[in-house]
């Protein structure tokens, strides 16, 4: 049985892994192991794929890199030369792109239990946009920006009830969520009220996070139009026009020769077609629509380097091999039970032989 190697990456003459044309075992000799490489050309390529994509199918849009996925000052100079904005979800993402010299107007600041300290770094930083997901944030905001003079533009994280095909630790739009504000139930209605009573916050609009790894993008769809009628509502009830969609990220990558993706730029493509089919009937103006991604613009770009030690074998159970990393650098296994493949880099054009278990 052959292991299907990833079209970017490449195998050469010595039957060496490749990414990006560099050989895999001497960046292993150079920088050691375990080693994160990343391809500089894919991540590029799916962030232009992600902007036409949806630039395509919708008027007016904005792809963000979702920062949780991988974040350091090259991804951020690089996702910021490619004309993305940024996600980050604490105050060390947020430092971490500050360094880098990331636009702060051009990022959104998330997580469900900010700090008061978080809040007032990025208040101070002048953040774009901070996602809030929860009455205490409103009155958080609300102290940090009395008697400034501030205006903070925020959007509402909403928990649209909607259950994502996805592993049910990675699901976070449902409702029984620590994410978000439910809109069954009517407190994403009674928050919307709450910030527009505030006279130092700017409401701009809502955003959703369905879960992770995802393939179906029927997902999407229920969220886009569950999201479509509250703001209707939210119109009628308060006056007040959305004038941002945030539907976050989530789409899925191949691990395994079992998953199947759908590419970048036609999942960016029919989600923008999803949501202009919403709003088209509604006499509304349509709100710019964000997404979020992450995992599937870096996820596919990058492989994990090992260096094999010890091996054990348990006749007629199994066969263990040692590597030189665990949960530090890969939790996903141990957390939800993810599944890989991988390859002997300096043999990875060798049929593989044996199932083993690497730990």
């Amino acid at each position: 049985m052959m292991i299907k190697i990833p079209e970017h990456f490449q195998i050469n003459s010595q039957d060496h892994l490749e990414v990006s044309g560099c050989d895999t075992i001497e960046l292993a000799r150079r920088f050691g192991t375990p080693l994160y490489v990343l391809d500089e050309t894919r991540i590029r390529q799916n962030c232009r794929d992600y902007v036409a994509g949806l630039a395509e199918s919708y008027p007016d849009t904005q792809v963000c890199y979702a920062g949780k996925a991988f974040l350091c000052r090259a991804i951020c100079c690089l996702v910021q030369e490619e004309g993305l904005g940024l996600d980050v979800t604490s105050g060390g993402e947020l430092f971490t792109a500050l360094t880098a010299g990331f636009p702060q107007e051009a990022i959104y600041f998330h997580g469900n239990n900010k700090s008061r300290e978080e809040l007032a770094f990025a208040l101070e930083n002048g953040v774009g946009c901070v996602v809030i997901d929860g009455f205490y944030e409103i009155q958080l905001l609300n102290e940090l920006l009395a008697g400034t003079g501030k205006r903070q533009p925020v959007l509402l994280r909403l928990a649209p009830g909607v259950e994502a095909h996805t592993h049910v630790y990675i699901q976070t739009g449902q409702e029984d969520s620590k994410f978000g504000l439910p809109i069954n139930g009517g407190q994403a209605l009674q928050a919307v009220k709450a910030v527009l009573d505030s006279p130092q916050l700017e409401l701009l609009g809502f955003h959703v996070h369905i879960g992770s790894q995802i393939f179906d993008l029927a997902s999407y769809e229920a969220a886009a139009g569950i999201l479509a009628r509250f703001i209707t509502e939210v119109r009628r009830e308060t006056g007040f026009t959305a004038k941002v969609l945030n539907l976050g990220g989530g789409l899925g990558i191949r691990y395994t020769q079992a998953d199947k993706p759908v590419p970048v730029r036609e999942a960016a493509g029919r989600i923008g077609g999803m949501v202009r089919e919403f709003f088209s009937p509604l006499d509304l103006p349509w709100p710019k629509l964000v997404l979020e991604p992450g995992r599937s613009i870096v996820g596919d770009a990058g492989v994990t380097l090992y260096t094999i030690g010890n091996t054990k074998t348990i006749p007629g159970i199994r066969k263990y091999v040692m590597v030189d990393g665990g949960m530090p650098d890969n939790p996903r296994v141990a957390l939800y039970q993810a599944v890989y493949e991988a390859v002997i880099a300096n043999k990875a054009d060798r049929p593989a032989k044996e199932a083993v278990t690497v730990a």
